[in-house]
């Protein structure tokens, strides 16, 4: 298991664990018109409101967050520019449903073909990406699955990278919320299409269909979806001062109910809780003794931040602390190496979240007489402690 994948399943235990400390000082969340819904707390990955979040149901256009998503990894990775020209097909344009019109044979550039996707929901530019990365919709839909894999998401598996209604295509709310603040925090430089209101091509304007950009300075993104089958489907992030929540919401009756039912749920969270990150990614937590090390010490850390979603009638009684590994640390010692761990304890004494502590910088073996001297040390620090 990697830390990243540890981290996220406590961020997930932290959830379920701060729920007692919070009952008292929290309403209940509202009821929404809906199927499924989940609020999610972007900075530490925490739950705040679950109701059937890991319900499989078709997710409609709400697809399109991993079609972008993956292309904007391989846009990281240097396999993929945005000034690519990508060739469209017969069969990206024939595609139905939302579209950006695109015409078959023309080339278009891969930015083009993110925003026709983002903003306009269009099968035809995810079609045609899809084939661009990968050479065929099916090999990219596997793509989608591996990078689902990667980001643990659980209960989802593509089929296709237009969301249009097949079998075996499903996700769910928690499921998306993940993926949204993967979206969210590992790629920054796009994150900023998901915003934009409209996009014209081939001389058509087309308006983004998240009513909350709207309505709400707030609000960043993501992503609407609608199929019969799915209903009307809604991902959205929002920002107030330094705190970002994702909200999701599956299976509502109409664009303006998934924008209403939205934005109840970001409500309730921006009123009800305190985003605080404790220790960020990288940062020195405290210096960690070393023996026989070319250095005498060592900067511990956390690998990703260390962040909560508190009460926020609750948030001051929370304070973290540091717990070592047993016996002494020796050199030489990875970058990476756990050291012990970090812990969020609540007023009852309580551990309610925890991460790994880790060395943030490697240390070699000592010199020859740096390690006889130590060695020498810790022979006396046993036998008088």
């Amino acid at each position: 298991m990697t830390i990243r994948n540890f981290l996220q399943g406590l961020a997930l235990l932290f959830s379920v664990a701060l729920a007692p400390h919070a009952a008292a000082a929290l309403p209940p969340p509202p009821p929404l018109a809906a199927k499924a819904w989940v609020l999610m707390d972007a900075a530490s990955g925490s739950v705040l409101v679950n109701h059937e979040g890991t319900t499989r149901l078709p997710p409609a256009s709400l697809t399109k967050l991993m079609t972008s998503h993956v292309a904007a990894m391989e846009l990281q990775r240097g396999r993929l520019k945005e000034t690519d020209l990508v060739t469209i097909s017969e069969k990206a344009w024939r595609m139905g449903g939302s579209k950006m019109f695109v015409m078959v044979g023309n080339q278009v550039a891969v930015s083009d073909l993110l925003r026709g996707i983002i903003v306009q929901s269009g099968n035809d530019a995810s079609i045609a990406l899809a084939e661009h990365i990968a050479g065929g919709e099916e090999t990219f839909a596997a793509m989608m699955n591996q990078e689902a894999k990667r980001l643990g998401l659980v209960d989802t598996n593509f089929v296709n990278a237009t969301g249009w209604p097949a079998d075996g295509h499903y996700s769910s709310p928690l499921d998306m919320a993940r993926l949204a603040r993967a979206i969210i925090l590992e790629d920054p430089a796009h994150y900023s299409l998901y915003k934009e209101k409209e996009f014209v091509w081939n001389n058509i304007r087309q308006p983004n269909r998240n009513l909350l950009l709207w309505r709400d300075a707030s609000v960043d993104g993501l992503k609407t979806g609608h199929t019969e089958e799915a209903g009307y489907c809604l991902v959205a992030s929002a920002k107030r001062n330094d705190q970002r929540l994702i909200a999701v919401v599956f299976g509502t009756n109409s664009e303006e109910a998934r924008a209403n039912e939205t934005a109840k749920l970001l409500g309730y969270g921006f009123s009800f809780f305190d985003s605080k990150t404790f220790f960020k990614k990288g940062a020195t937590v405290q210096s960690v003794d070393v023996w026989k090390g070319a250095a005498r010490s060592v900067r511990a850390g956390v690998a990703s931040d260390f962040a909560a979603a508190l009460p926020k009638r609750a948030a001051d009684g929370y304070q973290t602390r540091v717990v070592l590994k047993a016996g002494d640390i020796v050199a030489p010692v990875a970058a990476g190496a756990p050291l012990g761990r970090v812990e969020l304890v609540g007023a009852d004494g309580k551990v309610v979240m925890q991460a790994p502590l880790v060395a943030l910088e490697a240390v070699e073996e000592g010199g020859f007489f740096r390690r006889v001297w130590d060695s020498i040390r810790l022979f006396f620090k046993g036998l008088f402690g």
